[in-house]
């Protein structure tokens, strides 16, 4: 990936609740193929929080909302991987996301959306809708294609993971 890298930490979020999901295995490939001075930790706890309520204050969020948004805080960029349910993402996603509005941890933040897809047409739609609720919060999105499963994941993921170092890079020359 060239240049420095030390310090960037990127959190893998799984828009899945299934225990076998290939969107897992996909981020445990990212953290697997991450060269030294970038760390890939993972997020498997969308399914702990509860439903969004716009009536808590969000300086009174649920402990698991407040570990959500620890975790994005404390990265320098995010990678989300999710399936595509009913041409659109994941409701527990979605849910997780609607807890980040108005909080600011995902504002300006490199992120990078993929999918484990069988085939390149699968996948799409999940991805736009993504993308369009990310851009509510005004996140960054450095990279937004399905990846398909099989021999070319770890090249791809590679690639992914270039393109969100490159993204924290530039945000990192910008801010100072």
């Amino acid at each position: 990936m060239g240049g420095p890298e030390a310090g960037i930490r990127i959190l893998g979020i799984v828009g899945s609740l299934g225990a076998r999901s290939s969107n897992l295995t996909l981020l445990e490939t990212a953290a697997s193929v991450a060269p030294d001075g970038i760390e890939v930790l993972l997020y498997t706890r969308l399914g702990e929080l509860p439903y969004f309520d716009p009536d808590i204050d969000p300086d009174d969020a649920p402990p698991a909302v407040r570990a959500l948004r620890q975790a994005i805080a404390a990265s320098d960029a995010v990678l989300i991987a999710a399936p595509e349910y009913g041409h659109s993402l994941p409701g527990v996603l979605k849910n997780g996301i609607d807890w980040l509005i108005g909080s600011g941890e995902l504002e300006r933040k490199v992120v990078a959306i993929t999918a484990s897809v069988p085939h390149s047409e699968r996948g799409r739609q999940g991805l736009a809708a993504l993308r369009q609720t990310l851009g509510a919060v005004r996140a960054v999105i450095v990279s937004d294609e399905p990846i398909v499963r099989g021999s070319t994941s770890e090249a791809t993921m590679w690639n992914v993971l270039r393109r969100l170092v490159d993204g924290v890079r530039e945000t990192r020359r910008r801010s100072g």
